[in-house]
């Protein structure tokens, strides 16, 4: 069955998204997996091994000074148009606070890639919540664009474990906030990222309510989603609830072998892996080979 990953990480040296030894510490504990790299082109492969066509997240540029995000854009762009049968796109991760110059750095990105390249917002990492009028101008950017937005929503694995969880505030990844941006631009795709735990129930109504909100569900075995979401992919949301698997957090064999093993049907299945992502993209961006 052929995948989109809608989030996954680099598994290069250089990408890869925990960066400091506290952080490697904590990989087996959190996602019961080892820190391993993969060059460039094994990554690729290994995408290609897994029929995925995958959106990539370095994660960590929010925290880095403008000229350094540039030069890790600079490799994703190169490393992308090298491989643009498996790497479908990316998530660029800018901090608010660079303003004007933030949003031309995306603009540059987005010209300059034969993907898709989008916006996404980590409310707990950037201290921000994702509906706070700071971002506005990237929001507006993205619907000239005509470009999703990936907004973070749930408890986040990064700073667990850690004094202070790394000084992360999870209701900044409430999903009331999608709520709000999603109100505020009804022209906006708005894709929520994670599984919305511990306040999934909401995420849900929201998803109803606001037919602009789709949700990706990286980061979590498909085991460990709520009874509530369970019931609700090939119900109410089956057109809504798209594949992200958290690579190289997460392999592909287990999440989509778990997938398989949660007894929906192949209609279900296909849409959730491939044609839900499908559909949106060619809302956005018709153009795009997925």
């Amino acid at each position: 069955m052929r995948i989109i990953d809608l989030h996954s990480h680099w598994g290069t040296r250089r990408g890869y998204v925990l960066r400091t030894p506290e952080q490697l510490a904590r990989q087996h504990a959190v996602w019961r997996s080892e820190p391993t790299y993969d060059t460039e082109a094994g990554m690729a492969s290994y995408f290609q091994q897994m029929n995925a066509r995958v959106m990539l997240d370095f994660g960590f540029t929010k925290d880095l000074p403008l000229d350094e995000v540039r030069a890790h854009h600079d490799y994703a762009l190169e490393t992308q148009a090298s491989h643009p049968q498996t790497i479908l796109g990316l998530w660029l991760q800018i901090h608010p606070r660079e303003g004007a110059a933030g949003i031309n750095e995306m603009r540059r990105c987005m010209a300059a890639c034969t993907g898709m390249v989008g916006l996404a917002v980590a409310g707990s990492g950037t201290g921000i919540p994702a509906s706070d009028p700071i971002y506005d101008d990237f929001y507006r950017a993205s619907v000239d664009a005509s470009r999703p937005v990936l907004i973070f929503v749930g408890t986040t694995g990064a700073g667990a474990g850690l004094p202070g969880g790394g000084g992360r505030i999870l209701d900044h990844d409430h999903p009331r906030h999608v709520d709000h941006v999603a109100a505020r631009f009804p022209e906006l795709q708005i894709i929520a990222a994670r599984a919305a735990w511990p306040w999934q129930d909401e995420m849900i109504a929201i998803m109803l309510h606001k037919p602009n909100v789709w949700c990706e569900l990286h980061g979590w075995a498909p085991k460990h989603l709520t009874e509530a979401l369970k019931r609700e992919i090939p119900r109410r949301l089956k057109h809504r609830v798209m594949f992200g698997c958290d690579y190289p957090l997460f392999r592909y064999e287990r999440i989509v072998g778990e997938w398989k093993d949660m007894g929906y049907t192949d209609e279900v299945l296909e849409r959730l892996f491939h044609g839900n992502a499908a559909e949106l993209f060619s809302r956005c961006m018709p153009g795009l080979e997925v």
